[in-house]
């Protein structure tokens, strides 16, 4: 299979979907891989590097997405990439369809199949593609959110960890799962005042067996999430229903008894928000301000430490491309009923169940596409 991996153009996007180590890997399989010309440099992979491994670099986007029976990305495309897209030709990247209904309906007029990794699961229930960039999103957002609260950023002026004889700041986590997980862990380690909330049992449970008394574990109702908003010095959206918009968990009334320079970090961003004042941001800027209070929404935080993040991508989309590479969409699919949840688009129609309801779209399930 020819497969191609074009230069992100996402702002501030400097991840890319496949590293030198994974061409080598696409191509000890038997495959070929044209890689755009400086499509890794923001990870520190050059061209160089790819030729190396064996790619072949090619000068633009145009050529790749007209030539590769494949795509691997990172981000979901923009406009001008969707309008590239060609029927059969398979597109593997983070696509984030619910609350998008324009590139829902751009993809389903190009015929692609589009293998959404944010939807293929694991035999735990998990979903082990949108893990690591969750873990990374999850352990930045204390970060950003520590430098949203300094005065000259529009902050509180208050410090996480605080110092002996001052009160650390608090910190209030909505959701317990991955991304919540290694917000309260970044948090407990700066010291924060840290509260974490959510609705699962087990998930309770473990978060009390791991954090002990370093962090406070609550089950979420609306009257609890009503109090802790309003004293909190930050509030991390670590909410996720598979595929699906993410809920709006606070509302604009709550947001309204929050504290001047408060900060609300909103990591479900990408799947819509879970804060009503929510709207998605930039690297270039980050922030903006509702009622007093700082909003940092940056769609595509992990692209912020690409290296890292594309890396630990590449771990878990590696093995699954490869298996595409080497049996067909398909096949690949039919032998893998996990890889198949990552099915969003197929044929023009819609393969993902929560996407089709949040858009109101007819659901035409996998199987269908597979045995098509």
């Amino acid at each position: 299979m020819l497969i191609g991996a074009p230069k992100e153009i996402k702002n501030h996007e400097y991840r890319v979907g496949l590293t030198p180590e994974s061409v080598a890997e696409l191509i000890a399989n038997g495959h070929n891989v044209i890689i755009e010309k400086d499509a890794g440099r923001g990870i520190g992979a050059f061209d160089e590097d790819y030729i190396e491994a064996g790619a072949k670099i090619i000068a633009t986007a145009e050529e790749i997405f007209a030539t590769a029976e494949m795509i691997v990305k990172v981000k979901e495309p923009q406009a001008v990439e969707r309008a590239q897209l060609r029927e059969g030709q398979i597109l593997y990247t983070y696509l984030h369809l619910a609350p998008d209904p324009d590139q829902t309906k751009d993809l389903m007029a190009s015929g692609a199949v589009c293998i959404a990794y944010e939807t293929v699961t694991d035999s735990q229930g998990g979903l082990p593609l949108l893990k690591p960039m969750s873990q990374v999103a999850g352990r930045m957002s204390i970060q950003a959110g520590a430098v949203a609260l300094e005065k000259a950023q529009g902050g509180r002026g208050v410090l996480l960890g605080g110092v002996p004889g001052v009160a650390p700041g608090k910190v209030v986590i909505i959701g317990g799962g991955v991304v919540g997980f290694n917000a309260a862990q970044m948090a407990v380690g700066l010291h924060a005042d840290v509260t974490i909330l959510d609705r699962n049992p087990t998930t309770l449970e473990k978060l009390e067996n791991h954090f002990e008394s370093s962090a406070k574990v609550i089950y979420s109702t609306n009257a609890v999430l009503e109090k802790l908003v309003a004293e909190a010095d930050l509030v991390v959206g670590a909410v996720l229903i598979p595929g699906a918009a993410a809920p709006k968990l606070v509302t604009r009334q709550m947001l309204s008894t929050m504290q001047e320079g408060a900060v609300i970090v909103d990591v479900a961003i990408d799947q819509g928000g879970c804060f009503e004042t929510s709207k998605a941001t930039t690297h270039a800027d980050p922030t903006y301000v509702v009622d007093g209070v700082v909003h940092y929404c940056v769609a595509n935080m992990p692209g912020g430490v690409a290296r890292t993040s594309t890396y630990a991508l590449n771990n878990v989309t590696l093995p699954h491309a490869i298996k595409i590479a080497n049996k067909g969409w398909k096949g690949a699919l039919a032998a893998d009923p996990h890889l198949a949840n990552g099915l969003n688009v197929w044929n023009g129609q819609i393969t993902c169940e929560p996407v089709a309801r949040d858009l109101n779209l007819n659901y035409t399930p996998v199987e269908a596409a597979i045995n098509s």
